[in-house]
């Protein structure tokens, strides 16, 4: 088994565990393309100790290009445990990002996350460059 046939996909509205997309399908040539990326948007996810979103990776592969470029990888490592026991903290953190970056080539936005229980993850978005 490939490490690409354990990633599962599906319509983030009716699944919590897909990453969204938030960007524009059109940006104009040297303009900033600003991406949003979360998890849990329509269906809220939980986040617990015992069950919760570790990371969230997010690429872009240009039209014609042989691989993908990682724009960003986020890290979310407050879950509710302390020294007191899961769930004790009141800190907890949101699986959501925003990242920004340059390109003159339309592509495809890449998004992966991963679940402490329900694995890895993934969605694309389309970006046209005018």
């Amino acid at each position: 088994m490939a490490i690409k046939d354990l990633y599962q996909s599906g319509d983030w509205k009716a699944e919590k565990h897909v990453p969204v997309i938030e960007a524009p399908e059109k940006i104009k040539k040297g303009e900033a393309l600003k991406i949003e990326v979360s998890v849990g948007k329509q269906i809220a996810h939980p986040n617990t100790t015992e069950h919760h979103i570790v990371w969230i990776d997010v690429y872009f592969h240009a039209d014609g290009a042989k691989f993908p470029v990682q724009i960003g990888r986020f890290d979310f490592s407050s879950h509710g445990a302390s020294a007191e026991g899961p769930n004790t903290s009141t800190i907890y953190s949101m699986p959501q990002a925003v990242i920004s970056f340059k390109t003159d080539k339309s592509g495809k936005i890449l998004a992966t996350s991963y679940c402490n229980i329900h694995g890895l993850w993934e969605n694309s978005k389309a970006v046209i460059v005018e």
